[in-house]
Protein backbone atom coordinates (compact mmCIF):
# COMPACT_ATOMS: atom_id res chain seq x y z
CA UNK A 1 0.00 0.00 0.00
CA UNK A 2 2.90 2.52 -0.30
CA UNK A 3 4.17 3.95 -3.68
CA UNK A 4 5.33 7.26 -4.62
CA UNK A 5 4.33 8.08 -8.50
CA UNK A 6 7.79 9.90 -8.99
CA UNK A 7 9.12 5.49 -8.74
CA UNK A 8 8.17 3.15 -11.03
CA UNK A 9 5.43 1.42 -8.92
CA UNK A 10 7.16 -1.56 -10.01
CA UNK A 11 10.95 -2.34 -9.71
CA UNK A 12 13.08 -2.64 -12.74
CA UNK A 13 12.97 -6.60 -13.86
CA UNK A 14 9.68 -7.42 -11.86
CA UNK A 15 7.95 -8.08 -14.83
CA UNK A 16 8.10 -10.18 -17.52
CA UNK A 17 7.43 -8.08 -20.77
CA UNK A 18 7.89 -10.92 -23.08
CA UNK A 19 4.55 -12.90 -21.24
CA UNK A 20 1.67 -12.69 -22.89
CA UNK A 21 -0.12 -11.43 -19.73
CA UNK A 22 3.15 -9.30 -18.63
CA UNK A 23 3.22 -11.70 -15.31
CA UNK A 24 5.13 -10.53 -12.34
CA UNK A 25 8.24 -12.55 -11.87
CA UNK A 26 8.72 -14.07 -8.61
CA UNK A 27 11.35 -12.62 -6.03
CA UNK A 28 13.97 -15.18 -4.86
CA UNK A 29 12.48 -16.94 -1.88
CA UNK A 30 8.49 -16.17 -2.96
CA UNK A 31 6.32 -19.52 -3.92
CA UNK A 32 4.54 -17.79 -6.91
CA UNK A 33 2.06 -20.67 -6.54
CA UNK A 34 0.90 -19.94 -3.26
CA UNK A 35 -1.78 -17.00 -2.74
CA UNK A 36 -0.32 -14.03 -0.84
CA UNK A 37 -3.46 -12.05 0.87
CA UNK A 38 -1.28 -9.06 0.08
CA UNK A 39 -0.93 -10.05 -3.81
CA UNK A 40 -5.26 -10.76 -3.59
CA UNK A 41 -5.73 -7.43 -2.28
CA UNK A 42 -3.97 -5.60 -5.19
CA UNK A 43 -6.01 -7.73 -7.75
CA UNK A 44 -9.05 -6.52 -5.64
CA UNK A 45 -8.07 -2.72 -5.95
CA UNK A 46 -7.43 -3.65 -10.09
CA UNK A 47 -4.01 -3.53 -9.29
CA UNK A 48 -0.71 -5.84 -11.45
CA UNK A 49 0.83 -7.13 -8.70
CA UNK A 50 -0.59 -10.68 -8.12
CA UNK A 51 0.23 -13.99 -9.56
CA UNK A 52 -2.42 -16.52 -10.87
CA UNK A 53 -2.58 -18.09 -8.03
CA UNK A 54 -3.67 -14.90 -6.11
CA UNK A 55 -6.01 -13.60 -8.57
CA UNK A 56 -7.59 -17.43 -8.41
CA UNK A 57 -7.73 -17.39 -5.22
CA UNK A 58 -9.31 -13.60 -5.23
CA UNK A 59 -12.15 -14.66 -7.82
CA UNK A 60 -13.28 -17.17 -5.18
CA UNK A 61 -13.42 -15.25 -2.57
CA UNK A 62 -15.10 -12.68 -4.58
CA UNK A 63 -17.70 -15.45 -5.30
CA UNK A 64 -18.58 -15.53 -1.82
CA UNK A 65 -18.53 -11.29 -1.41
CA UNK A 66 -19.24 -9.95 -4.99
CA UNK A 67 -18.76 -6.51 -3.55
CA UNK A 68 -15.30 -7.05 -2.05
CA UNK A 69 -13.36 -4.81 -4.45
CA UNK A 70 -15.69 -1.98 -3.17
CA UNK A 71 -15.00 -2.91 0.06
CA UNK A 72 -11.37 -2.81 -0.61
CA UNK A 73 -11.35 0.60 -2.38
CA UNK A 74 -13.52 2.27 0.87
CA UNK A 75 -10.97 1.17 2.66
CA UNK A 76 -8.05 2.54 0.64
CA UNK A 77 -10.43 6.06 0.75
CA UNK A 78 -10.80 5.77 4.89
CA UNK A 79 -6.73 5.49 5.17
CA UNK A 80 -6.35 8.87 2.85
CA UNK A 81 -8.81 10.37 4.92
CA UNK A 82 -7.51 9.36 8.46
CA UNK A 83 -4.09 10.14 7.64
CA UNK A 84 -5.17 13.34 6.70
CA UNK A 85 -7.09 13.68 9.85
CA UNK A 86 -4.11 12.61 11.61
CA UNK A 87 -1.81 15.15 9.76
CA UNK A 88 -4.11 18.31 11.04
CA UNK A 89 -3.47 17.20 14.30
CA UNK A 90 0.04 17.51 14.25
CA UNK A 91 0.77 13.61 14.07
CA UNK A 92 3.95 13.23 12.12
CA UNK A 93 4.84 9.52 12.57
CA UNK A 94 2.93 6.76 11.39
CA UNK A 95 3.72 2.93 11.90
CA UNK A 96 1.56 1.03 9.03
CA UNK A 97 1.03 -2.51 10.06
CA UNK A 98 0.31 -4.44 7.50
CA UNK A 99 1.07 -2.16 4.33
CA UNK A 100 1.00 -4.58 1.66
CA UNK A 101 1.54 -3.80 -2.06
CA UNK A 102 1.68 -0.54 -3.59
CA UNK A 103 -1.10 1.18 -4.76
CA UNK A 104 -2.12 5.23 -5.19
CA UNK A 105 -2.03 7.55 -2.12
CA UNK A 106 -0.17 5.75 0.08
CA UNK A 107 0.48 6.94 3.94
CA UNK A 108 3.71 8.36 3.22
CA UNK A 109 2.01 10.32 0.22
CA UNK A 110 -1.15 11.74 2.21
CA UNK A 111 1.03 12.49 5.33
CA UNK A 112 4.02 14.50 3.73
CA UNK A 113 2.23 16.31 1.05
CA UNK A 114 1.09 18.22 4.47
CA UNK A 115 3.86 17.70 6.26
CA UNK A 116 7.13 17.36 4.93
CA UNK A 117 8.94 16.28 7.92
CA UNK A 118 6.78 13.29 8.30
CA UNK A 119 7.93 10.19 8.85
CA UNK A 120 6.67 6.96 7.79
CA UNK A 121 7.59 2.95 8.70
CA UNK A 122 5.77 0.55 6.89
CA UNK A 123 5.62 -3.44 8.00
CA UNK A 124 4.63 -6.46 6.15
CA UNK A 125 5.75 -9.91 6.39
CA UNK A 126 5.39 -10.71 2.28
CA UNK A 127 8.80 -10.80 0.43
CA UNK A 128 7.50 -8.94 -2.62
CA UNK A 129 5.90 -6.13 -0.86
CA UNK A 130 9.62 -5.66 0.60
CA UNK A 131 10.86 -5.72 -2.98
CA UNK A 132 8.46 -2.54 -3.45
CA UNK A 133 9.64 -0.70 -0.24
CA UNK A 134 13.52 -0.90 -1.36
CA UNK A 135 12.13 1.32 -4.97
CA UNK A 136 10.48 3.97 -1.61
CA UNK A 137 13.84 3.88 0.20
CA UNK A 138 15.70 4.76 -2.30
CA UNK A 139 14.18 8.34 -2.81
CA UNK A 140 12.68 9.03 0.33
CA UNK A 141 15.31 9.35 3.12
CA UNK A 142 11.78 9.44 5.98
CA UNK A 143 10.38 6.01 4.99
CA UNK A 144 11.62 3.30 6.46
CA UNK A 145 10.13 -0.94 5.80
CA UNK A 146 10.68 -3.24 7.67
CA UNK A 147 9.99 -7.89 7.48
CA UNK A 148 7.64 -8.21 10.71
CA UNK A 149 5.00 -10.26 11.38
CA UNK A 150 1.96 -8.29 13.64
CA UNK A 151 1.68 -11.77 15.26
CA UNK A 152 4.91 -10.95 17.50
CA UNK A 153 3.70 -7.61 17.93
CA UNK A 154 6.16 -6.69 20.72
CA UNK A 155 9.48 -7.88 18.44
CA UNK A 156 7.89 -5.38 16.29
CA UNK A 157 7.49 -2.61 18.02
CA UNK A 158 11.02 -2.82 19.83
CA UNK A 159 12.66 -4.06 16.02
CA UNK A 160 15.63 -1.51 15.57
CA UNK A 161 14.56 0.16 12.53
CA UNK A 162 11.43 1.20 14.31
CA UNK A 163 13.11 2.71 17.00
CA UNK A 164 15.49 3.99 15.42
CA UNK A 165 13.02 5.85 12.77
CA UNK A 166 10.33 6.91 15.41
CA UNK A 167 10.03 8.61 18.75
CA UNK A 168 8.10 6.79 20.99
CA UNK A 169 8.45 9.67 23.61
CA UNK A 170 5.93 11.83 20.73
CA UNK A 171 3.19 10.96 19.27
CA UNK A 172 2.94 7.89 17.08
CA UNK A 173 0.13 6.60 15.08
CA UNK A 174 -0.54 3.40 15.12
CA UNK A 175 -2.08 2.09 11.13
CA UNK A 176 -4.03 -1.81 11.62
CA UNK A 177 -5.80 -1.27 8.02
CA UNK A 178 -8.14 -4.51 6.94
CA UNK A 179 -5.34 -6.92 8.67
CA UNK A 180 -6.94 -8.11 12.21
CA UNK A 181 -9.55 -10.22 10.61
CA UNK A 182 -6.92 -12.25 9.58
CA UNK A 183 -6.57 -13.01 13.39
CA UNK A 184 -9.32 -15.27 13.63
CA UNK A 185 -8.81 -15.93 17.57
CA UNK A 186 -10.34 -13.14 19.74
CA UNK A 187 -8.28 -13.48 22.34
CA UNK A 188 -5.12 -12.98 20.16
CA UNK A 189 -6.17 -9.92 18.50
CA UNK A 190 -7.01 -8.09 21.44
CA UNK A 191 -3.16 -9.02 22.49
CA UNK A 192 -2.05 -7.62 19.18
CA UNK A 193 -3.72 -4.77 19.69
CA UNK A 194 -2.68 -4.32 23.50
CA UNK A 195 1.33 -5.16 22.49
CA UNK A 196 1.31 -2.35 20.11
CA UNK A 197 -0.25 0.41 21.90
CA UNK A 198 1.81 -0.13 24.74
CA UNK A 199 4.49 2.08 23.70
CA UNK A 200 2.24 4.71 22.53
CA UNK A 201 3.23 7.94 24.44
CA UNK A 202 -0.16 10.37 25.36
CA UNK A 203 -1.34 12.07 21.93
CA UNK A 204 -0.49 9.15 20.17
CA UNK A 205 -3.51 7.22 18.31
CA UNK A 206 -5.00 3.92 17.05
CA UNK A 207 -6.44 3.60 13.77
CA UNK A 208 -8.42 0.40 12.77
CA UNK A 209 -10.84 -0.81 10.19
CA UNK A 210 -12.01 -4.16 9.89
CA UNK A 211 -14.13 -6.49 7.91
CA UNK A 212 -17.76 -7.33 9.17
CA UNK A 213 -19.37 -9.15 6.35
CA UNK A 214 -23.01 -10.59 8.40
CA UNK A 215 -23.99 -14.13 7.78
CA UNK A 216 -22.65 -16.67 5.29
CA UNK A 217 -23.82 -20.15 4.92
CA UNK A 218 -21.98 -22.76 6.47
CA UNK A 219 -21.48 -23.56 2.89
CA UNK A 220 -19.91 -20.32 2.33
CA UNK A 221 -17.19 -20.15 5.30
CA UNK A 222 -16.21 -23.36 4.51
CA UNK A 223 -15.11 -22.40 1.15
CA UNK A 224 -13.81 -19.05 2.34
CA UNK A 225 -12.11 -21.27 4.87
CA UNK A 226 -10.83 -23.71 2.12
CA UNK A 227 -8.84 -20.31 0.34
CA UNK A 228 -7.29 -18.81 2.91
CA UNK A 229 -5.76 -22.22 3.75
CA UNK A 230 -3.49 -21.88 0.90
CA UNK A 231 -2.11 -18.46 2.32
CA UNK A 232 -0.25 -17.73 5.14
CA UNK A 233 -2.56 -16.81 6.92
CA UNK A 234 -4.06 -18.54 9.86
CA UNK A 235 -7.69 -17.82 8.80
CA UNK A 236 -10.00 -14.97 8.70
CA UNK A 237 -13.10 -13.69 10.60
CA UNK A 238 -15.85 -11.08 10.65
CA UNK A 239 -16.30 -9.15 13.83
CA UNK A 240 -18.89 -7.33 15.19
CA UNK A 241 -19.57 -3.22 15.88
CA UNK A 242 -18.96 -4.14 19.56
CA UNK A 243 -16.10 -6.93 19.01
CA UNK A 244 -14.51 -3.87 16.94
CA UNK A 245 -15.05 -1.23 19.38
CA UNK A 246 -13.25 -2.86 22.07
CA UNK A 247 -10.14 -2.50 20.38
CA UNK A 248 -10.18 1.00 21.47
CA UNK A 249 -11.09 0.66 25.16
CA UNK A 250 -9.49 3.03 27.18
CA UNK A 251 -8.84 5.61 24.08
CA UNK A 252 -11.05 8.76 23.17
CA UNK A 253 -12.53 7.77 20.43
CA UNK A 254 -12.66 10.48 17.81
CA UNK A 255 -16.30 11.09 16.21
CA UNK A 256 -17.96 9.72 15.07
CA UNK A 257 -16.62 6.21 16.40
CA UNK A 258 -16.50 3.14 15.21
CA UNK A 259 -18.59 2.81 11.88
CA UNK A 260 -19.39 1.31 8.18
CA UNK A 261 -16.16 3.14 6.93
CA UNK A 262 -17.51 5.05 4.21
CA UNK A 263 -19.46 7.18 7.43
CA UNK A 264 -16.21 8.05 8.92
CA UNK A 265 -15.66 11.47 8.46
CA UNK A 266 -16.62 11.68 4.33
CA UNK A 267 -16.39 14.17 1.81
CA UNK A 268 -18.99 16.44 0.97
CA UNK A 269 -18.84 14.46 -2.66
CA UNK A 270 -17.95 11.20 -1.35
CA UNK A 271 -20.92 8.36 -2.16
CA UNK A 272 -20.58 4.78 -1.90
CA UNK A 273 -22.61 2.79 -3.49
CA UNK A 274 -23.11 -1.02 -1.92
CA UNK A 275 -25.37 -3.87 -2.69
CA UNK A 276 -25.40 -6.98 0.03
CA UNK A 277 -24.75 -6.71 3.39
CA UNK A 278 -20.69 -7.37 3.07
CA UNK A 279 -18.97 -4.14 4.58
CA UNK A 280 -15.82 -2.97 6.78
CA UNK A 281 -15.82 -1.00 10.22
CA UNK A 282 -13.51 1.54 10.93
CA UNK A 283 -12.52 3.72 14.12
CA UNK A 284 -9.88 5.98 15.41
CA UNK A 285 -8.56 6.34 19.42
CA UNK A 286 -6.61 8.88 20.62
CA UNK A 287 -3.99 7.77 23.98
CA UNK A 288 -4.95 10.63 26.39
Amino acid sequence: MFASPAIKAVPSGMYDEGSAVNEIKAPAGVDPLKPSVARMYDYYLGGKDNFAADREAAEKIIEILPNLPDIARENRDFLIRAVTYLSRQGVRQFLDVGAGLPTQRNVHQVAQELAPESRIVYVDNDPIVLVHARAILAENDRVRAIEADMREPEALVDHPEVREHLDFSRPVAVLLLGVLHFIPDDEEAGKIVAALRTPLAAGSYLVVSHGSIGELSEGQEEEGRKVFSQTSVPGTTSRSLDQVRAFFDGLDLVEPGVVPLHEWRPDADYAVVREGKAGALGGMGRIS
